[in-house]
């Protein structure tokens, strides 16, 4: 396109017509519109005018004053003016420390047989003031509670709610019921729960059980009963050994209880808070050296004696000759451990170490030990026995009246002689005085007058005065077991001390423990005393087998086939404990098996038989013979097949 051509104008979009009558509006500072011919003008709104917000801040800055006000009133309220109320409240809903009993130790036999078991047990405690008008918001907490209880625990009701609702309203423990069965307390935390969910949905319901808990236990089981129940004992309320070796080795048997913590709300345990625990330490097993089965057929033998004869007690021991152990104990009457309600308190404890009585006869085997050890005589020694004896103020006779005998040493032993015994005694010195002091030393080497050694609770040393404090009329019962006393254990270590050759042997009943760890430790070795010789032990060995061979001796009824058997019978006048003075007889047979290599030594007494016969040799020697073959087979020790040495009892002036 040349320069000189015009310019053409691009045509724009086409503005709209001006309407007719329009008013043009002119620009400029001052302008006003064209008012439109014939045309009104438009309404106006008012301008709007906001209100001023003070007033309203006001209000609400009141509304908010009100509010923290009320706050800080009830903060006051409960930190200050009901404190006590809210703190009190707050106890119910907090940690709790409840004990975790260890679990105790059993007790068994020496092959293990259990004697002495634990199962599991609850405590049934409460708090007191959870049961409180306030707290459950009845009038009648406590005696609902007990309606509940009672029929459950097999407790009186009334007595329930004297628990419940304490003279002492802050006490917050109190246990209304112990060692309960896990089926017991299975019961009330079932009823407990279905209370606690009934009162989640009906606030009309009170959870009158919130307050019952159950502090786990053990409850002591004794599978044999009455079994052994003198050495046993027994564990009284506290969970305590109340009597023998439960009470002896208590320690060893309870462990170390335990402890757990946790947080409790209206009663229940609560999971998500957690929990703390301190495990409890097992108690240790505790194994004894009887044997269940022998100190069975001991216990039915002296039970059924003491029976038939009307007697007020018995008891049978059996020993191992070698070890000193005790294969057995057994009294009559017993008692049930299980059932300490129905027991005899007489009968409640062990009346063969804890009964102190003249042992007779059987005694005058000490007197014979003195002498033979003394050399003052042999067993073939003669001895001539009158019908009576003078000595001191007294008048001494034998059992029987007699002719005079013409008698060995043996003999003497054979047919218990009380004057021969006392003749022969009579040489061990110049002097009574002096032949006193030596059969006392003899007395206490073979343990009389001092405790045997098991440190059982309860025992009794017996009595033996010095040789200086000896009546008249003492210095020549003594030698044949009369004006001193023994318990029935000391009887029987006589015994085992000649069949062991002369060495006294400590008696033991506990051959070790085993600890939670499961390792076993066998108790301390016993205490070995010689106490005379061997070659005295053997005679005298000879001269027991007398009193039960030969027809003239008082032993016959112990007899056992195939076997040879030392024995001595007992028939002591008994005091009365309650008066004190002379009343029946105690009767006794003490001896060992086989005679010749003895294994076995067994001792048996019956106090006070008032019915048939009360000679020691007549009632004592039968049990002494069924004891003692039971024992024989069950321990599987077979007859020497020696023969007897049938030493003389008479001689031919």
């Amino acid at each position: 396109m040349s320069d000189r051509e015009p310019r053409r104008r691009v045509p724009g979009p086409a503005k709209p017509p001006r309407p007719r009558g329009a008013v043009r509006r002119q620009a400029g500072p001052g302008a006003r519109p064209v008012r439109r011919p014939g045309g009104a003008r438009p309404p106006v709104a008012p301008p709007l005018r906001l209100g001023s917000p003070r007033p309203r801040l006001r209000l609400v800055s009141l509304a908010l004053t009100l509010v923290l006000l009320a706050f800080v009133v009830r903060l006051l309220q409960v930190q200050a003016v009901d404190a006590s109320s809210y703190t009190a409240r707050a106890e119910q809903n907090r940690y709790v420390v409840h004990t975790l009993a260890a679990e105790r130790g059993e007790i068994t036999d020496r092959n293990g047989v259990a004697l002495a078991v634990s199962e599991d047990a609850y405590d049934i405690t409460a708090d007191p003031t959870m049961f409180s008008p306030k707290q459950l918001k009845i009038a009648d907490g406590p005696e609902r509670a007990a309606a509940l209880l009672a029929p459950i625990l097999g407790q009186d009701q009334a007595a329930l709610v004297r628990k419940l609702r304490p003279e002492n309203r802050n006490s917050r423990y109190t246990r209304l019921a112990t060692r309960q069965t896990p089926q017991v307390w299975k019961q009330i935390k079932d009823l407990k729960t279905a209370l606690a969910n009934k009162a989640e949905t009906d606030h009309t319901t009170a959870n009158v059980l919130a307050g019952v808990f159950a502090d786990p236990s053990s409850q002591r089981v004794y599978p044999n009963g009455d079994l052994a129940a003198g050495i046993l004992g027994w564990v009284n309320a506290d969970g305590q050994g109340g009597g023998g070796i439960e009470q002896q080795l208590n320690k060893q048997l309870s462990g170390k209880d335990g402890k757990v913590r946790y947080a409790q709300a209206g009663g229940r345990e609560v999971p998500t808070v957690g929990s703390t625990e301190t495990p409890a330490v097992p108690g240790a097993d505790v194994e004894l050296t009887i044997d269940r089965d022998i100190q069975w057929a001991a216990q039915n033998a002296i039970t059924e004696q003491v029976k038939n004869s009307k007697a007020d007690r018995g008891y049978v021991i059996v020993q191992d000759t070698r070890t000193g152990q005790i294969l057995a104990m057994a009294n009559s009457p017993g008692f049930d451990p299980n059932d300490l309600a129905k027991a005899d308190g007489d009968a409640m404890g062990n009346a063969a170490l804890q009964d102190a009585y003249e042992p007779g006869s059987t005694a005058k085997v000490m007197s014979m030990a003195a002498v033979l050890e003394r050399n003052v005589a042999t067993p073939l020694t003669h001895v001539v026995v009158p019908n009576r004896l003078h000595r001191g103020d007294r008048l001494f006779q034998d059992d029987i009246d007699h002719r005079t005998w013409y008698l060995t040493l043996n003999g003497v032993l054979a047919k218990s002689s009380n004057i021969g015994t006392i003749l022969a005694t009579g040489e061990l010195a110049k002097s009574q005085p002096e032949a006193n002091k030596v059969l006392y030393t003899y007395l206490r080497k073979f343990g009389i007058g001092g405790y045997t050694g098991l440190g059982f609770p309860g025992e009794t040393p017996g009595i033996l005065a010095p040789p200086q404090k000896w009546s008249t009329s003492q210095q020549y019962t003594i030698p044949f077991g009369q004006g001193f006393s023994i318990n029935a254990m000391q009887a029987a270590s006589v015994y085992s001390t000649i069949a062991n050759g002369g060495v006294r042997v400590e008696p033991t009943l506990v051959r070790g423990t085993k600890g939670a760890d499961g390792r076993f430790t066998p108790a301390p070795k016993p205490r070995q005393t010689r106490v005379v010789s061997e070659k005295t032990a053997k005679g005298l060995a000879q001269m027991l087998e007398s009193v039960v061979d030969d027809e003239q001796g008082t032993g016959v009824k112990a007899r056992i086939p195939g076997y040879r058997v030392a024995g001595k019978t007992g028939t002591a006048n008994r005091v009365d404990p309650a008066t004190g003075r002379y009343r029946g007889y105690t009767s006794s047979f003490a001896g060992f098996a086989p005679a010749d290599n003895p294994r076995i030594t067994v001792y048996c007494a019956i106090q006070n038989a008032t019915s048939g016969n009360y000679f020691g040799g007549q009632i004592c020697g039968p049990i002494y013979k069924q004891v003692m073959e039971f024992a024989l087979k069950t321990l599987q020790i077979p007859p020497t097949g020696a023969k007897a040495a049938n030493l003389p009892v008479e001689y031919k002036p």
